[in-house]
């Protein structure tokens, strides 16, 4: 046991921390709980079991080598538009082009065309399929590499069968990165022709090969997406809906620093940013951030595009500031922690680049609390049929009236957190 003064031994002759009756207030105590939430911080994270197996080769990513050709590349005597080009220019230029033309660049640069925000869904779902056959090849010409370890081959084969899985027929594969551990996003419903958008944003540990999970489906983001998409569709069969399984980051693997500063949400806010500005159309868009999650989507809220009219993070860590108002952004804020969610009892600060600031179901916080029900621990906010889901699809569909707060009553309806409820 770690005490933040001297133990005492008790009457039964065990050691045991004396209670604290006064706040210290010195910097040598500042410091001390720093660490010491820090310290339990990494004890949960530990027995949550958030760990992963990083998977790097060395040499020039693939993504990288299909950049490096995009960019000497043209097509028709034009040169190809910058990868990094704002996305309104990425947009003019594949409007511009011919339905053969676009094939044609999807088929010669699908890691490129797959992964450019800007470019028309329909032409990124067939770029991705090229890819990830490709990538599928790639990995089976490692399966028999005796360099590699036992664990090296039984993750070769682990990826050439999350990739057969992506290929299937029926499955929109927004974004794939086969670089490292990976990163990918999935659509579910029509993207083109919804009226209002959700966008799944996963924690720590989400890569390729957890992106999508038998034992505990609800738990990855492919299941959750399902789930809510579920929802959504049962709560208003008349709103055009589509949601985004979006794993288009790298997360922090699993326990260390990464976990605990907001080095990872910093990127994975660029990208949440760009995916959401490059969307089609003209819908609403709803941000549902778990866990570590809810960091990326913090860190991201000032820079959102104003179609954004939601940001609900379940099981937050905290969203890198101290209230609802300090992320900047006119979006509603919702929040929703399950009694049973471990997470409620890790201290919520933010010291020296560690930590994710407040509490966002506190009261102080501003968010909108929603009712969780039984929400299954720390990863269950989606279970088909919980309280939880069907609360999150309401936010979702725009049934505002039909939420459920926590406590019971209308307060989360009314609350100060970005636009009145209507």
């Amino acid at each position: 046991m770690i005490c933040p003064t001297p133990r005492t031994k008790g009457r039964e002759g065990l050691l045991r921390c004396p209670a604290v009756t006064s706040f210290d207030s010195s910097p040598q105590a500042t410091v001390t709980r720093a660490l010491l939430a820090l310290a339990v911080v990494f004890v949960m994270l530990a027995i949550t079991g958030w760990t992963t197996v990083h998977h790097n080769r060395a040499g020039r990513s693939p993504l990288q080598v299909a950049l490096d050709a995009w960019e000497r590349g043209g097509i028709n005597g034009h040169q190809l538009p910058a990868a990094d080009a704002p996305t309104t220019r990425i947009a003019e230029f594949f409007d511009s082009l011919t339905a053969g033309q676009r094939h044609r660049l999807a088929a010669r640069y699908p890691l490129v065309v797959g992964n450019l925000n800007g470019v028309p869904p329909r032409l990124r779902y067939r770029a991705n399929r090229l890819a990830l056959a490709e990538a599928r090849e790639a990995e089976r010409e490692h399966v028999d590499d005796q360099r590699l370890s036992d664990e090296g081959r039984r993750t070769v084969r682990r990826r050439m069968h999350r990739f057969t899985a992506l290929l299937h027929e029926d499955r929109q594969i927004l974004a794939f990165d086969p670089t490292g551990s990976g990163r990918v996003a999935e659509v579910f419903g029509d993207l083109e022709r919804a009226q209002r958008v959700s966008v799944v944003v996963p924690g720590v540990g989400t890569d390729l090969l957890t992106f999508q999970k038998t034992e505990g489906e609800y738990t990855a983001p492919v299941g959750m997406a399902r789930s809510l998409y579920d929802a959504e569709r049962t709560e208003s069969r008349d709103t055009r809906t589509a949601v985004i399984a979006w794993a288009d980051y790298t997360a922090p693997a699993g326990i260390g620093m990464e976990a605990a500063t907001s080095k990872r949400a910093e990127d994975g806010a660029r990208r949440l940013d760009s995916l959401v500005w490059a969307l089609p159309g003209s819908s609403s868009v709803t941000l549902y951030c778990h866990s570590y999650g809810s960091v990326v989507c913090g860190v991201a809220a000032r820079g959102l595009s104003a179609r954004v009219t939601d940001i609900a993070v379940a099981g937050s860590p905290g969203m890198g500031t101290e209230s609802a108002a300090g992320l900047g952004t006119s979006a509603r804020v919702w929040a929703v922690r399950g009694a049973d969610d471990w997470i409620g009892d890790i201290p919520h600060l933010k010291l020296g680049g560690l930590g994710h600031g407040a509490d966002p179901v506190s009261p102080d916080f501003g968010a909108r609390v929603l009712a969780a029900g039984d929400s299954g621990g720390h990863t269950g906010y989606f279970l088909p049929d919980s309280a939880s889901v069907r609360n999150l699809a309401r936010i979702g569909v725009g049934a505002y009236d039909a939420v459920r707060c926590d406590g019971g009553g209308t307060a989360c309806r009314k609350t100060s957190s970005g636009f009145a409820a209507s």
